[in-house]
């Protein structure tokens, strides 16, 4: 188990025994909004059917929703293309050994896969049936409580009713401009239904959240619908200067492990910072200083912040496209194309060729199985141009959920697993005539 599962085990059993939504401390249980309910909800249940701790349990559950994502993965893919490509892309899904690994891991992801794979498929459906002339409410019902518990489970599942919501929007305006070739009743029928699928997804997607955030004004005393930015409660210090000053030279996973995660507690090396970030000898010992300073306590105090803050300012200013620009897209891109061993003994730094041959074997076998996945998936998606209707959808997701990802200083590549989905059915139309990519419609 890694440390966010013993903190959501922590939160669960406490909710589950004392009723109270809350983390351990010095032997007292504090009120805590750091995380969102969803997951210690999840724990909570098994534990309290299979027994405290039964993380056995656990794990065989998520091997079940992993399954489900398949069958969604495959559901999709049917409706958007043909039963062949359905058959291909279950095939991807349930041999994708990244979506395996994190449903042996007692964290969020398997779960939020899940529920994006269904909010999607669930969309899918329902665009098919704005070109039939139908509407259902349930789908788009269902697919807002989708959505929510997305949110419930991450915050950043926010990313997924944004997409939906931009993309119905889309199809509003569309719809206004086909005055010029339909008729006017057709036209007010097409714009009545997706406005009650935007009403019945947004109902569906934030009614979840009504008790957590009176929960959290109530007991914490703070208006907060979501989690804190940086995971922390009221008491806690952000580190919002040291968070600034990586942003101005983070770009890889492997920064992340051996600087971000190491504040506060642990000791920073000058050595594993990469040089671009020093933009000159005088900086560079200034950060060495800074390090030096921090090193004593181990502890990120405001005034060894705020010379983080100001360090990171004097950066930006003299280089804004490398903040704002460059440096976003290489840590997009190293979420992409990392070899994903995160949760394996395997070093993160697997291009050094230093690790113990069994896991930089590992490393590069999971790097290429992600480039094969990455590949097929962009050679699908130029094979199925221009998109089926709903496809679009899909392509919407990922380019938001990459674009917010790029503002994060920590690269982490599971986090663009919510998107998994996606590229395995895009990969999927590789495996579909292209009669069927040019005549099919969602059903």
């Amino acid at each position: 188990m890694v440390d966010d599962s013993r903190l959501y085990a922590d939160i669960a059993l406490n909710w589950l025994h004392h009723g109270i939504y809350g983390i351990t401390d010095s032997g007292r249980i504090m009120p805590t909004f750091s995380r969102l309910p969803g997951y210690p909800a999840f724990l909570a249940a098994i534990f309290a059917v299979f027994g405290e701790n039964n993380f056995h349990a656990v794990l065989l559950i998520q091997v079940l929703f992993d399954l489900g994502t398949c069958f969604l993965v495959a559901d999709m893919a049917r409706r958007l293309f043909s039963d062949r490509a359905a058959k291909a892309a279950f095939l991807l899904a349930a041999l994708c050994p990244f979506l395996a690994n994190y449903a042996a891991a007692a964290l969020t992801e398997a779960l939020e896969i899940f529920f994006t794979a269904l909010a999607l498929d669930l969309a899918v459906c329902g665009i098919a049936q704005f070109d039939d002339r139908k509407h259902s409410t349930s789908i788009w019902l269902g697919c807002g409580l989708a959505v929510g518990a997305c949110i419930l489970l991450r915050p950043d599942g926010g990313i997924l009713f944004g997409a939906i919501a931009f993309y119905l929007v889309g199809l509003i305006i569309v719809s206004l401009f086909r005055q010029y070739s339909g008729s006017e009743e057709a036209r007010a029928s097409d714009l009545r239904s997706i406005f009650l699928a935007c009403v019945l997804l947004t109902i569906g997607a934030f009614a979840p959240l009504i008790p957590w955030t009176i929960r959290n004004l109530h007991t914490m005393h703070h208006f907060e619908p979501l989690a804190p930015r940086y995971a922390n409660d009221v008491d806690e210090n952000v580190m919002a200067g040291f968070n600034r000053w990586t942003k101005t030279w983070m770009a890889e996973y492997t920064s992340v492990d051996e600087i971000y995660w190491k504040v506060p507690g642990d000791t920073l090396d000058i050595h594993n910072l990469p040089a671009r970030a020093f933009d000159s000898p005088e900086q560079r010992r200034e950060t060495e200083q800074l390090f030096a300073d921090y090193n004593r306590e181990k502890d990120d105090t405001p005034e060894i912040d705020a010379r983080f803050a100001t360090l990171a300012a004097v950066r930006i200013h003299n280089a804004p496209l490398r903040y704002y620009v460059w440096l976003p897209s290489l840590r997009i891109a190293d979420m992409w194309l990392r070899p994903r061993t995160e949760l394996l003994p395997s070093d993160p730094a697997w291009w050094r060729f230093d690790d113990d041959p069994v896991w930089l074997t590992v490393s590069i076998i999971f790097g290429l199985i992600n480039l094969f996945y990455v590949a097929l998936a962009i050679a699908g998606a130029r094979r199925a141009c221009p998109p089926v209707h709903g496809m679009g959808l899909l392509f919407l997701f990922v380019l938001l959920r990459s674009l917010f990802l790029g503002t994060l200083e920590n690269p982490e590549p599971r986090y663009t697993l919510e998107c998994y989905p996606l590229i395995i059915v895009a990969a999927a139309t590789l495996f579909s005539r292209k009669s069927n990519l040019t005549d099919r419609k969602p059903a």
